[in-house]
């Protein structure tokens, strides 16, 4: 049986910042709902992904902020970190971690710069939203076997 992954759920403090900030960022504005004032969902796409992005009044009781190491995948990320800070964006530098394999938590083993060799998976930005939500770009080129 497939099973896809269609949505993510992010917790906010403010819906109407949330939704300024993620369509500021280009992401397309799939719906905003709202039953009532305790109920409200606003759902939001990156360009080019078939995963959306969840956020409202009522919908997660996790805390706002709590979320961490969203990754969105990106062929070039020098490109999309300048995308990002030129819509105003406070983006990290391009970084690869000193393992070389993958980013650990927080900015602990980050080595300025890409990748070296610009390996695939191994070079990453990041950025928070409005209420300390993290992503992170990855720079996927080449897809492991079996993906």
């Amino acid at each position: 049986m497939d099973m896809r992954l269609e949505v993510v759920v992010v917790p906010v403090s403010d819906v109407d910042r949330a939704k300024d900030f993620y369509v500021g960022l280009g992401w397309r504005l799939d719906a905003d709902v709202s039953s009532g004032d305790d109920f409200r969902v606003v759902q939001v796409t990156p360009p080019g992904s078939p995963c959306s992005v969840i956020f409202g009044t009522g919908v997660s009781s996790a805390e706002p902020g709590s979320v961490q190491g969203l990754h969105l995948i990106v062929e070039d990320v020098v490109a999309a970190r300048q995308e990002l800070a030129g819509r105003g964006v406070a983006v990290s530098e391009v970084f690869h971690d000193a393992g070389g394999v993958f980013h650990r938590a927080g900015t602990e083993g980050r080595v300025p710069g890409p990748d070296a060799e610009r390996r695939s998976y191994c070079s990453y930005a990041s950025f928070n939203d409005p209420d300390g939500n993290e992503w992170v770009f990855q720079e996927i080129t080449e897809r492991l076997p079996g993906r």
